[in-house]
Order: structure tokens, then sequence, then C-alpha cells
């Protein structure tokens, strides 16, 4: 199956038209469905699927701003939805946001991207990093929380669609719980998890609460939460940008790279550069008119 998304622009008939021709070089491809008018089309196709991609790259420009995957057209709607939280259901960092209000954003940011990409040790840079924050009033985090983390686009549309349709959604985060808490009541997630922020009641000490939940238990999560359900880790949609993200995207039988780091883009079977967080929905071939306004 072939996934088009438009991302801020809409696109019509003659780049659909242009895409669908791509496709029909490279393999025996059905009709255009449109999705989404202007916004999302499928189209469907028996053949290589690498072959496809090909004939894809050679067609769709980068100025057209479209989000172009090749997948399965089977078992495509999730009854699991794995997210990160950081940089992917919300727009910030929080940890970089904290070290702002101690003039440490730069440096605290800094480790945060190497960690991101991968070149770091989740939990040695994380203790590094809240190292630097000891002394912070836990005033700070509300005041983060409330002049600084916002929603990106689409995510209540997202949980609230897929627990429309039968799915359980989870938070995971490498991120800290008062965050996460307070994230998955406003975007709609069912439960979520976090690491913990040692303090003594007025400010924080410098030091994380063990164990620290990175990477490793991302997947745990997903895997945990799969048996739960019933269900396989294949049934499950994991979306993520950064490097402690990579276990459960690669484990999830759609795994998503949102506006992601390039390790993490090179890794996922999908990827959203273009569009917000309805794609996820669209990747699953919900139409717009089954997508919640919530």
């Amino acid at each position: 199956m072939v996934n088009v998304v438009a991302g801020s622009a809409a696109f019509g008939a003659e780049r659909a038209r242009a895409i669908h021709g791509a496709c029909i070089r490279a393999a025996d491809a059905g009709d255009i469905d449109w999705l989404a008018p202007e916004k999302a089309i499928d189209i469907g196709f028996t053949g290589d699927p690498d072959a496809v991609r090909a004939a894809l790259r050679e067609t769709v420009r980068d100025e057209w701003l479209l989000d172009v995957n090749v997948l399965p057209g089977a078992n495509r709607r999730k009854t699991l939805l794995i997210a990160d939280m950081e940089s992917t259901i919300i727009a910030c960092e929080c940890i970089d946001e904290l070290a702002d209000h101690v003039g440490l954003k730069p440096t605290v940011a800094a480790i945060t991207e190497r960690a991101m990409r991968g070149e770091l040790d989740f939990p040695s840079a994380l203790r590094e990093r809240v190292a630097l924050l000891k002394g912070l009033p836990l005033d700070a985090l509300a005041q983060v929380y409330a002049e600084r983390v916002r929603l990106n686009p689409g995510a209540r549309e997202l949980t609230a669609t897929m627990r429309a349709h039968g799915a359980y959604t989870v938070l995971v985060s490498g991120g800290f719980t008062y965050f996460t808490e307070r994230v998955a009541a406003k975007a709609g997630f069912e439960t979520h998890q976090g690491n913990r922020l040692a303090h003594d009641g007025h400010a924080l000490t410098g030091r994380v609460e063990e164990p620290i939940l990175g990477r490793e238990a991302k997947l745990e999560a997903l895997e945990r939460e799969a048996a739960r359900l019933g269900c396989s880790p294949g049934d499950a949609l994991a979306v993520g940008d950064g490097a402690n993200d990579l276990d459960m995207i690669r484990r999830a039988g759609l795994g998503v790279a949102y506006h992601a780091k390039p390790v993490v883009a090179a890794a996922a079977a999908a990827s959203i550069v273009h569009g917000d967080l309805t794609g996820l929905l669209y990747l699953q071939g919900y139409r717009a008119e089954e997508i919640k306004k919530e």
C-alpha cells in the first residue's frame, strides 16, 4: 500500500495522478483512494515494494511537502498505541525548559540533542542533566507546564479516534512523571510512564529516582501492554523521534518516525516529516470522516 499525506498545504489531483503513474510503472497498482480531500490518499498495489519506492523517489519532489510511505496493506488499524511524549506528542523537551530557569538551557539542550541522536548513553545523560537542576524550586515545574508545554497538532484527534475504534493508548517517556501525568490527561492517553525527579518537598535534589526508564522500558511497555490486551506487538503502533524510541519502533507492527532524528528515520518503517499527528491515522487507513475532532 502506498500512503500519501500532505503537510501544511493541500495537494490536488495533478500530483495524485503523478504519484499514481509512478506506482503503475513499478507495479500492478489499483485506483487512487482519497482518504481525505486534497489531504491523503491510498494506492494499493501488487508487486515489489522496493521498486515502488524507487519510482516514487524519482517522481515526488521535496517541495511538494508530502509524506509518502509504502507499507503492508493488511492489519493496518492497530489496537495499541505507544507514543513518545517530548517532541512527539508535545512540542518541547521539558528538561531543556526547566534548565532555562537556571540559565543552563543551551548546555542541557546540547546534551539532550546528542542523547536523542544516539550519541550518548541515555541514563548517564539524564543523570548529568538532572544534576544541573539541583535546587530548582518545584514551582518551576508548574510554570514550565503552564507556559511552555503544548500539544502538537493532531494529538487529541489521534488518541480519540483510536480509542473510539477499540485501541488502547499509552504515553511513554524518558522525561518526568510530573509532565507525563498531565500530558496524558490533556491528550487523552489512558496510561503513562516516565521517570521520577527526586525532591525534598521544596526543590529538586539533582537526582532521578531509580530505575531510570529509557529505551528498554519503552519496549517493555509495548510488550507488556500487548500481552495484557491479548494481542501481539504486530498489532501496535509505536511513534517517536529519538534514539530511545528505536527499540519500540522496530518491534511494533507499525513503527513511525515523527519529525525524527536521522538514526530513527533510517530505522522506522514509516516516517512523518511534513504532516501532523493525524498522519498516524491516515497511515492506518482512517478516513477524514472517521477522525474524532476532540
